[in-house]
């Protein structure tokens, strides 16, 4: 890996100049596939793909920051705004796939996934080290569709995080830090179409959040961070893994529970659907890359066809 930085970035870190870094993988690296991943819904005020740059706004110890990246031949080409910015572009690796380790991975148990792999071979997992982030838009995707998952993400985010700063290519907003999460009231909850086991359960979760993020970053195994996040009202192992996926770019992780997920992997797998027994069989085989492997399946382009209606969203605002 080789990333060089502008060297006046630390000084200007609180100024409105923009800071550059360039970054240059040591490994194959399909931009899109790796970072594009992060978005939630084509509306996610955090995360913006305007042409061939991702956006993004982040959240860091010393302020919000605006992230552009844009991969260029064999570079990536980062640009950063705000007082977070030094932080933001020193995070720019993690999410291009650096810390991915693919070591022990063996594609060529299954045919398709062989071949997916070999076309593929710059698909990575970004990391993005935003533990709570990662929680709070899990929690809100719990049990109800992403059309409504992402409309929750959009609308509490928009009005409760911070403004990202720079020449966005439309208003951007880091995610709120777990302390205002704690205090978004009722009503904006409601309006938000949030259900109420979800917001207070992330109420409960934001209460906290510093707590949560220092245990899972000391937890050693996957094993390990999901007992930390299990162990909190509300979060159960779907959560913990799609947390775990987004926030540490773990490659085992598997998000049991799913609605359509263990049909997806029982039809390309073995031609039929399956539940989440089948499918954690079917995956046993590349255990340590389970999420790997998940993340091949999405890219092979093979889908389930759909027979049944598409799972009608719940309005819980008139009750």
């Amino acid at each position: 890996m080789t990333l060089t930085a502008d060297p006046a970035a630390a000084s200007a870190a609180g100024s409105g100049a923009a800071h550059e870094t360039v970054y240059r993988p040591r490994h194959d690296l399909d931009f899109g596939r790796t970072v594009g991943v992060l978005r939630r819904g084509g509306t996610d005020p955090t995360t913006v793909i305007d042409a061939r740059v991702i956006w993004r706004a982040v959240r860091t110890p010393l302020g919000a920051a605006t992230l552009a990246m844009r991969a260029i031949g064999d570079e990536v080409r980062a640009t950063a705004w705000g007082p977070g910015a030094a932080e933001a572009l020193d995070r720019v690796p993690d999410l291009c796939g650096a810390s991915d380790d693919a070591e022990g991975f063996d594609a060529s148990g299954h045919p398709l996934i062989a071949e997916v792999a070999r076309r593929n071979p710059g698909i990575r997992l970004a990391r993005t080290d935003e533990v709570f982030d990662a929680l709070a838009g899990s929690i809100l995707e719990q049990k109800v569709t992403a059309m409504q998952a992402f409309g929750a993400w959009r609308f509490l985010v928009s009005r409760f995080g911070e403004r990202a700063p720079g020449p966005t290519p439309r208003p951007m907003f880091a995610p709120p830090a777990a302390s205002v999460w704690r205090t978004i009231p009722s009503w904006s909850w409601h309006r938000a179409a949030v259900e109420p086991p979800q917001s207070k359960t992330l109420v409960r979760a934001a209460s906290r959040g510093d707590s949560i993020e220092r245990a899972v970053r000391a937890a050693s195994t996957g094993i390990d961070r999901d007992r930390v996040l299990t162990s909190l009202p509300g979060i159960g192992v779907w959560t913990s893994a799609e947390t775990r996926i987004r926030a540490l770019g773990d490659p085992d992780a598997v998000s049991v529970g799913d609605y359509h997920l263990a049909h997806e992997v029982g039809y390309v797998l073995t031609g039929t659907r399956t539940d989440d027994d089948g499918m954690l069989e079917l995956l046993a085989p590349w255990a340590g890359h389970r999420q790997r492997v998940i993340r091949l399946i999405y890219a092979s382009g093979v889908k389930e066809p759909r027979r049944g209606p598409r799972l009608a969203p719940e309005n819980h605002r008139g009750r």
